[in-house]
């Protein structure tokens, strides 16, 4: 019983084959999260997992468009009989709870603003070599800030992950999970704070929007090298190209702005994926 106890609080700083196992705990956590979008919508998912990634290192690269689409990401990896693995901040994975269950489900930590950059990438990249499956990753690295809610220009972080890693990378695009609850605030000061979250939340439950997930195909990457002056960028541009026409059919009613208006949500970015209209 004590080493067992021990072994569920321990906390870890690097990945491993055991860690990304697709532990008890970790598949009782998501079929919580199934539940879970259960209730606040339907979700609904199209084009099919790649058989060659499932059990092999590889990135899952998604638009970001709102707080809960993780939840939503999580839950279509989940039925698609996908073991979700993250590529996450250290501070996400040192919370209480929460970050215990994403390192057993085999999340993988980076440490933004580290001072030796170079080495933690490297970190990084070695524990996606190794990894047991697919990581989920969000090459914008933020909730979309453009108006229209297309995905942000991002950045080549991911396409540099993929190159020097040698792992493939195929795309999710998704359009619906911004319904569920409201962006919000970068700082929450006090419950005030939460009541716009909530109550946008309560009126998801009562509207049942529509989560919409598409599996995307692999990008071919297999023509650029790490060592290659401008492929991380051509790398990118491809990645954010391949989720952005993932994006296109997903909001075809939609095709300027969201037609649901989130008064929180911060409007100062430009997408130069945009389709041309």
């Amino acid at each position: 019983m004590l080493r067992t106890m021990v072994a569920l609080f321990r906390r870890t700083t690097e990945p491993t084959r055991r860690a990304a196992a697709f532990s008890p705990a970790w598949r009782l956590m998501t079929l919580v999260d199934r539940g879970f979008v259960r209730l606040v919508g339907k979700l609904e998912i199209t084009g099919e997992f790649p058989a060659e990634m499932r059990d092999q290192p590889g990135l899952i690269a998604a638009n970001h468009i709102g707080m809960f689409d993780p939840f939503v990401l999580t839950a279509a990896l989940r039925k698609s009989g996908v073991n979700p693995r993250f590529l996450l901040t250290g501070g996400l994975l040192d919370v209480p709870v929460v970050g215990w269950g994403l390192r057993q489900g085999g999340s993988i930590r980076v440490d933004r603003g580290k001072s030796n950059v170079v080495e933690a990438f490297h970190r990084t990249t070695e524990a996606l070599r190794s990894a047991s499956g697919p990581v989920l990753v969000y090459p914008e690295g933020r909730v979309s800030r453009e108006p229209g809610l297309w995905p942000e220009r991002g950045k080549t972080g991911v396409a540099r992950m993929a190159l020097d890693a040698k792992v493939p990378v195929m795309t999710i695009s998704q359009w619906g999970a911004h319904e569920a609850v409201y962006w919000g605030t970068e700082r929450v000061t006090g419950w005030r704070d939460l009541v716009p979250l909530l109550m946008s939340w309560l009126r998801a439950i009562r509207d049942r929007p529509v989560f919409q997930v598409h599996f995307g195909p692999v990008v071919e990457l297999s023509d650029l090298s790490a060592s290659t002056p401008g492929d991380a960028v051509r790398a990118h541009a491809r990645i954010m190209q391949a989720i952005t026409d993932g994006v296109v059919p997903l909001r075809a009613d939609e095709p300027d702005v969201p037609a649901f208006h989130d008064p929180t949500r911060p409007t100062d970015s430009h997408s130069p994926w945009r389709p041309k209209s």
